[in-house]
C-alpha cells in the first residue's frame, strides 16, 4: 500500500486541506489498483471499501497532529468534538460506487466548518475536492477565491434554468415515493438537461467552474455538501436549503438558478 508522509503542521488551512485530499485520493487510487471489493451499507449502490477507510484514517491522523483542537466528522465513522469551535468534515472517497466500478468520476473531499456539525446547513469556511484520475484540485472558502488547479474560477452562470444543465441525484428507491419524486420531476422539467453522475462533491465543484449550471439533491449529508458548498460560494455562486414535503433539498448555482430551483421544487409539494 502507498506510504504517505506526515504533513507539516505549519501549513495554513487551505494548504493543509489541499494536501490531505490529494494524498487521500492518491492512496485510494493506489489501493484500487491492487484490488478491492465493496461492502454494502444501505443499498447495493451505497458501498464502502478498504480504501475509503484507509483514506479517512490517514486524514484523521494528520488532522490530529496538525489541528489537535479542531473537531472531526467523517463519513466512515470518525466523530470527535474539538475545543476550537471548528470541525473538519471528511469524505475520503465520494462516489464510491463509481470508484469501485472503475469510473474516474469520484474524489476525495474535505471541508472546514464553523462550530459543531449538528446543524442542517452550517457555515463552510473552506472546501477542497480532488479528483485523482483527472488530477483536478478545486479549492475555495471564506477569503479564498475558488480555484481549479490554481486557476481562479468565474462566478456560475446567471442564466435561467431553461438554459442550464443540472447535476442532480435521486436514488431509485425514492422514485417510488411521491414526496421526493414529484418535486424532483417538477424541477428537472424546467431545465435544458440534467445529469446523474453519482458524486456530489465532483458535481458541485463543476458547478463552481461552470461545467454544470446548477445542482440539487435532497437529504444531503454534510460531507457531500460542505466541501462543494464552500467552493461554489467562493466562486461567487449561491447556495440554499429548502424544505418540501418534509425533505430538505440542497441547491447550488447562480442566484437565478437557486431561486428558480426552489420555486420549481415547491410546485411538486403535496397538497
Amino acid at each position: 500500500m502507498l506510504t504517505l508522509p506526515d504533513l507539516d503542521p505549519t501549513l495554513d488551512d487551505s494548504q493543509l486541506a489541499a494536501a490531505l485530499v490529494r494524498n487521500a485520493g492518491q492512496l485510494a487510487l493506489a489501493m484500487r489498483a491492487e484490488g478491492l471489493s465493496g461492502e454494502q451499507k444501505t443499498s447495493v449502490s451505497d458501498v464502502v471499501t478498504a480504501a475509503d477507510k484507509a483514506a479517512e484514517k490517514y486524514i484523521t491522523e494528520q488532522l490530529l497532529l496538525a489541528r489537535p483542537s479542531d473537531g472531526l466528522l467523517g463519513e466512515e465513522g470518525t466523530r470527535r468534538n474539538g475545543s476550537s469551535g471548528r470541525t473538519w468534515v471528511i469524505d475520503p472517497v465520494d462516489g464510491t460506487y463509481n470508484f469501485l466500478s472503475g469510473s474516474t468520476y469520484w474524489c476525495s473531499a474535505i471541508a472546514l466548518q464553523a462550530g459543531r456539525p449538528d446543524r442542517l446547513d452550517p457555515e463552510a469556511l473552506l472546501g477542497a475536492v480532488y479528483q485523482p484520475q483527472e488530477d483536478k484540485l478545486w479549492l475555495g472558502g471564506e477569503g479564498l477565491p475558488a480555484t481549479l488547479n490554481g486557476e481562479r474560477l468565474s462566478a456560475p452562470s446567471e442564466e435561467p434554468l431553461s438554459q442550464l444543465s443540472a447535476a442532480t441525484y435521486l436514488h431509485p428507491t425514492w422514485m417510488a415515493r411521491a414526496e421526493a419524486r414529484e418535486p424532483w420531476l417538477a424541477a428537472v422539467q424546467q431545465l435544458a438537461t440534467f445529469r446523474l453522475l453519482g458524486s456530489g462533491s465532483c458535481d458541485l465543484s463543476r458547478v463552481a467552474q461552470g461545467e454544470w449550471g446548477c445542482w440539487f439533491q435532497h437529504s444531503t449529508a454534510l460531507w457531500d455538501w460542505l466541501p462543494g458548498k464552500a467552493i461554489v460560494r467562493a466562486a461567487g455562486g449561491s447556495t440554499a436549503v429548502v424544505s418540501v414535503n418534509g425533505l430538505n433539498w440542497f441547491l447550488a448555482g447562480g442566484s437565478t438558478a437557486v431561486t428558480q430551483l426552489g420555486e420549481a421544487l415547491t410546485v411538486g409539494e403535496a397538497t
